[in-house]
């Protein structure tokens, strides 16, 4: 390996992404002011691609352990505007997960029999089982973003769903279960140059629709919308991050890295054997013998 190379795979193993993108509770944001382009100690697309690759290696990893150690959980929360990725942040890296232990709800428009319950039931049906990984592909946010800014409901009735939620995620927490929640921060500027692929891609035209372009018209309220989300439900236990997504490869190694070294500090364990090894390897061996001495 090149001097060169040595360095660089120093700086992104050590390079702390959690503190890099965490919004620090209590904190300010204006998301104008914010970046939604970087590069961090990536000299380009080809080593970011390479350090995901390693980094979802790893995550598989440690995602076997969690679902076999059987005692706690992981929810990754989705948040972006449209275009943002979130469809191939789950294609490229957290669905690459084992299938077996992870699922992925995708939160569309309620339907009649949800809105018949309280704004949190369909959601509570879907997180994760000890063991499990859930991600969640926009979620209850929903219902303090849309909901305000298209008057779904009431001023009166929104405001209050801030707290609801973070009595919900404090719940979460107290039996177990680590949230990571990702808002992808794209440009408008960008936003529009995906709508043009997808008009120019027939692969892609099952994405589009006319609601985008009016969503596009009320991009300020819904800036402001997802600023006081970070402002008011955004603790130490369940922490959002922001991460900027102009560039896909920077957004799945931003991602890819937090998830992992998330993992990484839950340090899930294989369970303590509970059978005679010995015994085992006696049984395994008589059948080897067994088998052997059968006619070909």
């Amino acid at each position: 390996m090149t001097r060169e190379k040595q360095r660089y795979r120093n700086e992104t193993t050590n390079m702390d992404f959690i503190n890099r993108h965490r919004i620090v509770p209590g904190q300010s944001v204006q998301l104008a002011e914010l970046e939604t382009r970087s590069h961090a100690a990536f000299e380009g697309k080809k080593q970011a691609k390479q350090f995901t690759a390693e980094a979802i290696e790893e995550i598989r990893s440690l995602q076997y352990r969690l679902f076999v150690e059987g005692r706690r959980s992981l929810l990754i929360v989705l948040q972006a505007p449209d275009a943002a990725g979130k469809d191939g942040l789950i294609r490229r890296v957290l669905g690459q997960m084992n299938p077996q232990g992870c699922r992925t709800y995708p939160f569309k428009s309620p339907t009649r029999h949800e809105l018949d319950h309280d704004f949190l039931w369909r959601i509570h049906q879907c997180t994760p089982a000890r063991g499990h990984v859930s991600i969640f592909n926009r979620s209850h946010y929903e219902d303090v973003l849309i909901a305000r800014v298209e008057d779904l409901v009431p001023e009166s009735v929104w405001k209050d769903r801030y707290e609801i939620i973070n009595s919900f995620e404090k719940n979460l927490v107290a039996h177990d279960t680590t949230i990571l929640k990702f808002y992808l921060h794209i440009s408008k500027e960008e936003q529009l140059s995906r709508f043009r692929e997808r008009l120019e891609k027939p692969e892609k035209h099952w994405k589009l629709d006319l609601a985008d372009y009016t969503v596009r018209e009320r991009w300020d309220d819904y800036r402001e919308a997802y600023e006081d989300v970070f402002r008011q439900c955004n603790s130490g236990d369940a922490p959002w991050f922001l991460i900027p997504a102009d560039q896909k490869w920077y957004r799945d190694a931003a991602v890819a890295a937090i998830t992992r070294d998330t993992l990484r500090a839950m340090d899930p364990q294989l369970p303590e054997v509970e059978v005679d090894l010995a015994e085992i390897r006696q049984c395994y061996e008589r059948e080897t013998r067994l088998a052997d001495d059968l006619p070909q």
